[in-house]
C-alpha cells in the first residue's frame, strides 16, 4: 500500500501532461457542426403541439377585460394557459402587467400559426397605468415619483473612507466626469423554453434550454405539486444561455400546464422579441464622479454618485464594486436605484464587473489625459492601490500590462489624447483596462465507472452550454487514466444522474475536473493495488501511461489487463467537490488586461477596431484552445456591447422599440477587428489549480475601447455604447466636429 503522502490528490508536474494544458478540439464538435446533436429547440416528439405567447404591449397596466373562449374555437388549438401573474381566470382580477411583453397567455395548436391565430383571437383591454422608462434621467425619475406618487428612487446606501473633501483640495489634479452603460438584453442564440412530455399524470419529462439540470426539477414539481423525483430534465446541448437559464421560467410550467391539459407533448421557445424582452437584462449604470491625484500621477481621492436600474427591482450595479479593481485611501461613494417599468435583470456574464469597470477606468484614464500622463504608467503607478483581495495579484497585473503593451506595441503607437492620431479625418488611438473575477470551483458529484474491458465513463448531473464542459471532463479522465480522449465517454445532461451545479460564476469548470481528478485517481489506485498483487511490484511505483501500467519506466501490463482484475462488475466511484473546497486542485481570483487600438471617423462617428489584445490568467490550463476560446467570445461580446448592442426604450410609449434581429445590433466579422490572446500560464498559475475563466474577458472591453476613442479624439464619449451619434454629438459638444 502506497505512504498516504503519495496518495494525495494532485495535478502532478506539468512536465507530465500528455493532454492538461494543449490544444484539444471539442469531442462534440463533430455532432454540432453536423446537426447530430440536438437541442431543447430540436426535439419532436410525436403528436407535439407548439406554443406560442400573447405578451403585454403596455409598459405598465391592469387587464380590464379577458375573453380567451375565441382562442378555443380555433381550428387546432389544443389548450389555452393563463398565466397567473398576469391575471386570475376565476376570480377575474388583474395582477399589474409592469413591462412591455409581460406574458398573459400561452396558446398550444397543432402548428405554430395555428397557435399564433389562437393568440389573436384572444379578446383583451387595458387599463393602463403610469410609467417611466428612462433609465438614465434620475432628475426625471425624481420629477415622476412627485407627480404621480409611484416609488421611482430607492437609496441603495453610501459608503466613504478617509477624508475626501482634504485630499482632493491638497490635489496638484482634479477631474470631474460623467460616465454610463445601457442596458442591454440577453440574446442567447438557442431562445429559452422547454418541450414538455407527461408520462401518464404523475410523471414529466421535460427538454429544457438550462444552465442549471439538477436544480430544475425541483422548481417544476413545486409548481406542479408533484415529488420532485416525478420530473426529469434533460438538456444534452444547450444553444447559450451567460446566465440567463437558472430557472424552469413561468413559461416553462406554463409549457407543462398546455401538455397536461392537451395530453400531448408540447414545445414551447420564445419567439425573439418576447426573448428579448423579458428573459432577462444586464443593469445600467451611470456616474458622476470627482478623481484626483497628487503631481506623480497617484491617485489620492475617489468621490462618486451612481444609479441605474435593474427593471421594478429598483436595484442598480453594486456599491461595494466601484471604483473597479482599485480601491484608494480617501474615498465617498452612493447608489441609488431607479424603479423602471423596463424588463427585469438576470446574470449576464460577470455581473455586474463590466458597468464597473466603464464606470472606473474611464475616470482613470481621463484624469491621466488631464495630466498630460500615459494611461499605462498611471496604471501601473497605482496597481499599489488594488483592492482588498487583489494585493496578491498586483504583481500578475504588472506582468500582464507589460505582455500587453509589447504586443499591441502600445508605447510606439501611445499619444496624449486627441494628439498624434492622424491628419486626416479618421483618428487613431490607444486604451486599456483591467478586470478581476472570482472562478472558484462550484459543487458537482460525479459516478465513475472503470469496465473490465478497459473503457471509462462517468455520469454527472452537469451541462454543457457551449463552453467545452464535456472535452473538459474527458480530458482530466484521459490524462488521470493514461487513456486517449476516445476510450472515455462523458454523460451529462440529465437530473437522473448524480447532482452537479448550475453553470454560473465561471464555477463550471473547476468544480468537474475537481470532482473528476479526485475520482479517478482514487479508481486508479484501486487499480494500482490489484497490479502490484498480481504482478508482486510496489503499488506505489505505478503509473498509467499510454494505455499502460509502468514501473520505473518499465511496461508492467496493459491497460485491460489491468481493469481485467477488476472482476465483472465495473468499479465504481464518487468524485465529489463542494463549493469552497480547498484541497490544491482548484483555486479562485483572476486578473486580466485588455489593450484596444481603433480608428475614429470623425465625420460619420464610426468606429474600427484595429487591433485588440487580452493577456488573462485562469490558473491551471486544462485544455488552451477551449480557453483562448472563451476569451476570443468574450472580447467579441464586449466589442458588441462597447459599440452597437442597447435595450432603446420609447419614453412615449414605454415600449421596447428594438427586440428584433434587424434592430438589436451585434457584431459581424467585419466590425471585430485583429484579436490577439495570450494566456498568462507562468509556473505560479499552474501551481494555483484550475479557476474559471468564462467571465472574465468580458469585463474590460467597453473601457478599454472607449478610452481608445477618447484618446483618438480627444474627447470622451462619456455613454456606452459608442454609437456614431453619440460619437458625432460628443465630436460637437467638445468643439472636435
Amino acid at each position: 500500500m502506497a505512504e498516504e503522502t503519495k496518495r494525495e490528490h494532485t495535478w502532478g508536474p506539468r512536465a507530465d501532461n500528455v493532454l492538461i494544458g494543449k490544444d484539444i478540439q471539442r469531442i462534440d464538435a463533430a455532432d454540432k457542426s453536423s446537426g447530430r446533436a440536438k437541442y431543447s429547440a430540436d426535439i419532436n416528439t410525436p403528436g407535439t403541439l407548439y406554443a406560442r405567447l400573447l405578451t403585454s404591449n403596455q409598459a405598465h397596466a391592469k387587464i380590464k377585460k379577458l375573453n380567451v373562449d375565441p382562442a378555443t374555437q380555433v381550428e387546432g388549438v389544443r389548450a389555452v394557459y393563463v398565466f397567473p401573474t398576469a391575471y386570475d381566470i376565476e376570480t377575474g382580477e388583474s395582477k399589474e402587467l409592469r413591462w412591455d411583453g409581460a406574458p398573459i397567455v400561452a396558446v398550444a395548436a397543432d402548428r405554430p400559426e395555428i397557435a399564433a391565430d389562437g393568440v389573436r383571437a384572444i379578446e383583451i383591454e387595458y387599463e393602463p397605468l403610469p410609467f417611466f422608462v428612462d433609465e438614465e434621467d434620475i432628475e426625471g425619475a425624481k420629477k415622476a415619483e412627485e407627480e404621480t406618487g409611484i416609488k421611482r428612487l430607492k437609496s441603495l446606501g453610501d459608503n466613504k473612507k478617509g477624508d475626501v473633501a482634504a485630499a482632493i483640495s491638497d490635489a496638484v489634479v482634479v477631474h470631474k466626469g460623467y460616465y454610463g452603460v445601457h442596458t442591454i438584453s440577453h440574446m442567447c442564440l438557442e431562445p429559452h423554453g422547454s418541450h414538455c412530455e407527461w408520462q401518464g399524470d404523475d410523471k414529466l419529462e421535460v427538454h429544457l434550454s438550462t444552465q442549471n439540470v439538477s436544480g430544475t426539477p425541483g422548481q417544476f414539481s413545486g409548481a406542479l405539486g408533484l415529488d420532485e423525483t416525478a420530473v426529469h430534465v434533460q438538456s444534452d446541448y444547450e444553444g447559450g444561455g451567460f446566465g440567463s437559464k437558472f430557472a424552469a421560467d413561468e413559461w416553462g410550467i406554463a409549457c407543462a400546464e398546455l401538455a397536461k391539459a392537451a395530453g400531448k407533448p408540447v414545445r414551447l421557445m420564445l419567439d425573439r422579441a418576447t426573448d428579448l424582452k423579458i428573459a432577462g437584462t444586464r443593469p445600467s449604470g451611470f456616474i458622476e464622479v470627482t478623481i484626483a491625484a497628487d503631481s506623480e500621477g497617484n491617485i489620492v481621492a475617489w468621490d462618486s454618485d451612481h444609479w441605474g436600474t435593474n427593471g421594478t427591482g429598483g436595484g442598480t450595479v453594486r456599491l461595494s464594486g466601484i471604483p473597479y479593481v482599485f480601491d484608494f485611501a480617501n474615498r465617498n461613494r452612493k447608489a441609488t436605484g431607479l424603479v423602471c417599468n423596463t424588463g427585469p435583470n438576470r446574470a449576464w456574464r460577470a455581473p455586474p464587473h463590466p458597468q464597473l469597470c466603464a464606470m472606473t477606468q474611464t475616470a482613470m484614464d481621463d484624469l491621466a489625459a488631464k495630466m498630460g500622463m500615459d494611461s499605462y504608467d498611471l496604471f501601473m503607478k497605482n496597481l499599489n492601490q488594488v483592492s482588498k483581495g487583489l494585493a496578491d495579484r498586483a504583481d500578475v497585473y504588472r506582468d500582464q500590462m507589460k505582455i500587453a503593451a509589447e504586443m499591441i506595441d502600445w508605447k510606439a503607437k501611445w499619444h496624449p489624447h486627441g494628439k498624434g492620431g492622424g491628419n486626416g479625418p479618421v483618428k487613431r488611438g490607444l486604451g486599456l483596462a483591467l478586470h478581476t473575477w472570482g472562478g472558484g470551483a462550484g459543487p458537482c458529484s460525479c459516478l465513475l465507472k472503470v469496465h473490465r474491458d478497459g473503457s471509462v465513463e462517468t455520469f454527472l448531473g452537469s451541462q454543457d452550454i457551449g463552453t467545452g464542459t464535456r472535452t473538459v471532463i474527458a480530458i482530466v479522465m484521459a490524462e488521470t487514466f493514461g487513456l486517449n480522449l476516445d476510450q472515455v465517454k462523458v454523460n451529462l445532461g440529465s437530473s437522473k444522474y448524480p447532482k452537479s451545479g448550475a453553470s454560473g460564476g465561471s464555477i463550471t469548470v473547476g468544480g468537474v475536473s475537481s470532482a473528476h481528478r479526485r475520482a479517478a485517481q482514487d479508481a486508479l489506485w484501486q487499480i494500482f493495488d490489484l497490479v502490484a498483487k498480481k504482478f508482486n511490484v510496489p503499488a506505489d511505483a505505478l503509473a498509467a501511461r499510454g494505455g499502460k501500467i509502468v514501473s520505473g519506466g518499465q511496461e508492467v501490463c496493459t491497460w485491460q489487463q489491468a481493469t481485467a482484475l477488476i472482476g465483472p462488475m465495473p468499479l465504481e466511484v464518487q468524485g465529489v467537490n463542494g463549493r469552497g473546497t480547498k484541497d490544491g486542485l482548484t483555486s479562485s481570483t483572476v486578473g486580466g488586461v485588455q489593450m484596444a487600438d481603433v480608428s475614429v471617423n470623425t465625420e460619420d462617428g464610426t468606429i474600427r477596431i484595429n487591433d485588440f489584445v487580452c493577456v488573462q490568467d485562469c490558473g491551471l490550463i486544462i485544455d488552451e484552445l477551449t480557453a483562448r476560446s472563451q476569451v476570443y467570445g468574450g472580447m467579441i461580446m464586449g466589442i458588441s456591447y462597447a459599440l452597437m448592442e442597447e435595450r432603446i426604450m420609447d419614453n412615449h410609449t414605454g415600449r421596447y422599440l428594438n427586440a428584433n434581429l434587424e434592430d438589436y445590433k451585434v457584431p459581424r466579422i467585419g466590425d471585430i477587428g485583429n484579436l490577439q490572446v495570450k494566456m498568462y500560464q507562468p509556473a505560479s498559475e499552474y501551481n494555483r489549480g484550475v479557476v474559471g475563466l468564462g467571465e472574465p474577458p468580458v469585463i474590460s472591453p467597453g473601457a478599454a475601447i472607449s478610452n481608445a476613442v477618447a484618446n483618438a479624439t480627444g474627447v470622451r464619449v462619456p455613454v456606452l455604447p459608442l454609437t456614431p451619434q453619440r460619437v458625432l454629438d460628443a465630436l460637437q459638444k467638445g468643439g472636435a466636429a
